[in-house]
């Protein structure tokens, strides 16, 4: 891995995800991340996991079905560019991918199970990728990123709803 990606590396809204990731090894971070996040979201009953802190708001198990949904796509957008493959991505609207995954009908056991799949493979993604490949980048939802501001913004996106958990949900 070749450190923090440098502010052109992805598009300005994507800032605050990455600058919440503080260490120069985001790998060792996503790894880190996975037993916390686990061990936080088992902290979390299935009754609980039904709570939406306001109206219109997402219940948790939504907040975590859009946070696995992102990873892989995320993840999927990383692939794209590591590869380099040279089309353009599409953008995504999280309140249509909330919608349809009608994720207060899954139990939060399997959701966390899931986030806990999904983290391994962006794991394995990641730990086999070639150096010159971090650096590669492509146009996803009309804006530019490299393989290593993906991965930054992968771990500060957890950063964020964890923290939005802790703050406002429990």
């Amino acid at each position: 891995m070749l450190g923090r990606p440098e502010p052109q590396e992805a598009a300005t809204q994507f800032h605050g995800y990455i600058n919440r990731i503080t260490s120069d090894d985001v790998v060792d971070v996503l790894e880190k991340q996975l037993e916390e996040t686990v061990a936080f979201l088992n902290g979390i009953s299935e009754e609980q996991s039904l709570y939406r802190y306001d109206a219109g708001k997402w219940s948790m198990r939504q907040l975590l079905n859009h946070i696995n949904d992102s990873e892989r796509i995320f993840v999927f957008r990383a692939l794209w560019f590591a590869r380099g493959f040279p089309n353009d991505l599409p953008g995504f609207d999280q309140d249509t991918g909330v919608a349809g995954a009608d994720a207060d009908e899954v139990p939060w056991r399997i959701q966390v199970d899931e986030f806990r799949a999904i983290r391994q493979a962006t794991l394995s993604f990641f730990r086999n990728l070639a150096d010159d490949a971090w650096l590669r980048s492509g146009i996803a939802n009309d804006s530019p990123a490299t393989v290593r501001a993906i991965a930054y913004i992968l771990a500060g996106h957890v950063d964020h709803h964890t923290a939005i958990l802790r703050e406002r949900y429990l």
